[in-house]
């Protein structure tokens, strides 16, 4: 297969992202910049999201070029995050900045453009950095501060994934339990990584209930339960409990999606699934199901996903082979 780069480009809700594969799905370029949030706040607003990105992207794509100088003579195709999820109802301004230039610079050099959406850019993102699963269908768990879910995907013809949602939250998202009590604490958004070294200083076993049923997650209880706790305990124990009730939901949620479809493979996505104290607890809590992680740096947001989808489009299966 002669030379070949492929362009993923994502901008999410608090990432700005491009990355680059080559023709043999090899990672050559990981460049992201993180949206500047203000100390106590616990968010941006999408007209301000937007604007960081319009900001960020010329930078980060001329980082991009520097690293790369032959990637404008061997870019063969990009793709670039949409949407929010794959559904026709879904849909963020924040997403337009990336569609823009990857739309835009396609034109000029007379390359494809893919699109797909940010939870498909993170499912890619998975199955490329955990090398699987290897299955014609499979769980996947998408754990982050705009979604949690859990979907049966399936590769089709063309490598679109074909998602169907089987049980979700029906109030916070994980991240955003994670970033309002770590927020609560005084520590900067986004708070997970912080949370999860404040969790490891823990000396005491503080238990917070867990709510699943019939599909169903909440962390509303769980983030009043951690405010009160505020008041009486010390904050690394509270971290902890945080993260802990984190797992114990989703071990629910996967337990039930496991005896609904039969599926054995589990693929774990989105920044939640990067923290490593959860991940110990649900590779505890479920030996009879084979999980496959994402690696912590491209469980967070990242446009990676969206790069191999850009190759798997192009070169069909003269890439994938290289993918797994």
């Amino acid at each position: 297969m002669s030379k070949a780069y492929y362009l993923g480009i994502d901008t999410s809700n608090y990432t700005t992202s491009l990355a680059v594969v080559n023709e043999q799905a090899e990672l050559v370029a990981n460049i992201k910049q993180l949206l500047p949030v203000k100390t106590g706040e616990r968010g941006l607003r999408q007209s301000e999201a937007l604007f960081w990105h319009v900001k960020n992207l010329p930078l980060l794509m001329k980082e991009t070029s520097e690293k790369i100088p032959d990637l404008g003579e061997f870019l063969r195709a990009a793709a670039v995050s949409t949407s929010p999820r794959p559904v026709d109802d879904s849909y963020m301004p924040v997403f337009l900045a990336g569609s823009g230039l990857a739309e835009s610079l396609t034109a000029l050099l007379q390359i494809p453009c893919f699109g797909l959406s940010h939870q498909e850019n993170h499912i890619w993102a998975g199955l490329y950095s955990a090398g699987g699963p290897q299955a014609e269908q499979f769980l996947a768990v998408h754990l982050s501060g705009g979604t949690s879910e859990i979907v049966s995907a399936s590769v089709k013809s063309g490598y679109c994934l074909d998602l169907e949602i089987l049980g979700g939250s029906s109030d916070l998202n994980a991240g955003q339990l994670v970033d309002r009590i770590g927020t609560a604490m005084g520590l900067p958004f986004p708070a997970g990584r912080d949370l999860e070294r404040l969790a490891l200083n823990s000396t005491k076993d503080l238990v917070i209930p867990s709510y699943h049923r019939d599909g169903q997650i909440s962390f509303s209880g769980a983030e009043a339960a951690a405010v009160r706790m505020l008041q009486t305990e010390q904050h690394a124990d509270i971290a902890k409990a945080v993260l802990l009730n984190i797992a114990r939901t989703v071990t629910k949620l996967i337990d039930w999606a496991q005896q609904q479809t039969q599926l054995t493979k589990v693929l774990m996505v989105g920044g939640v699934c990067s923290n490593l104290i959860i991940r110990k607890e649900l590779v505890k809590r479920l030996p009879q199901l084979e999980l496959f992680f994402a690696e912590p740096r491209l469980s967070v947001d990242n446009a990676v996903g969206a790069a191999v989808f850009a190759g798997l489009s192009s070169a069909g299966d003269s890439f994938i082979q290289h993918v797994f």
